[in-house]
């Protein structure tokens, strides 16, 4: 049999493309190590939540627990989030680590190189707002305003799934009505007062948004078991 070689081309910046053999790219992977180094403490306010990649809960093992609870209490008591390298998978990361809930989470982090610009993002310097806008919007806000509870939120078309699949199984058919077509919305002023009139004007629940296309990355979340 005739002997396939494999290799991956990558791309550089002046779209011409370098072939690398996977031997070589062994080489250089880590192997997944127990050790991490941790690289410095920031306020966890100065961290941009888009800087957040996929995140984990950590678990200590028995021999551990004491340095586990010192990275756990320290941090919490200052304020403080540590930003660490570690070895996960034969990759190697820089993560973030964090007091949660009476543990510790851990967050892989985008670099700054990973964040696409989109074109005109943030330049609407030139757009002037009356006061009886800004009073609208504030009057949004105010209604709409609440302590967060994430039970409160749920994936709808995971439900709407599993009962179709629930449904197939029994030889049954779902009806689903036909829904609306949504024109894109262009007047913002229209879009808060309809969401003002959606809430009552005082009853406090989430009014639909449906805000405009962006060029933007799928930030995943998932947790380790």
């Amino acid at each position: 049999m005739e002997r396939i070689e494999v290799t991956k081309d990558y791309e550089n910046e002046d779209g011409t493309y370098v072939l690398v053999d996977p031997g070589e790219i062994k080489k250089i992977t880590p192997e997944s190590g127990r050790a991490m180094e941790i690289l410095s403490f920031v306020r966890e306010s100065d961290i941009d939540p888009l800087f957040f990649d996929s995140s984990y809960f950590i678990v200590p093992e028995n021999e551990g627990r004491k340095p586990y609870r010192l990275l756990e209490k320290t941090p919490e008591d200052s304020g403080k989030v540590a930003i660490a390298k570690i070895t996960m998978h034969q990759r190697e990361y820089t993560v973030f680590i964090r007091p949660y809930n009476h543990g510790l989470a851990l967050h892989t982090m985008y670099f700054a190189d990973e964040i696409r610009e989109a074109p005109g993002y943030g330049k609407a310097d030139d757009v002037k707002l009356t006061a009886q806008e800004l009073k609208l919007a504030a009057q949004l806000v105010d209604t709409l305003s609440g302590d967060f509870h994430v039970q409160n939120y749920r994936d709808d078309f995971q439900s709407r799934l599993r009962q179709l699949i629930e449904a197939k199984q029994k030889g049954k058919m779902i009806k689903t009505k036909p829904q609306p077509h949504q024109a894109p919305v262009i007047d913002m002023m229209s879009a808060l007062k309809k969401s003002l009139e959606a809430t009552g004007g005082s009853e406090k629940r989430p009014a639909p948004i449906r805000p405009a296309p962006a060029q933007h990355r799928h930030l995943s979340h998932r947790k380790a078991s």
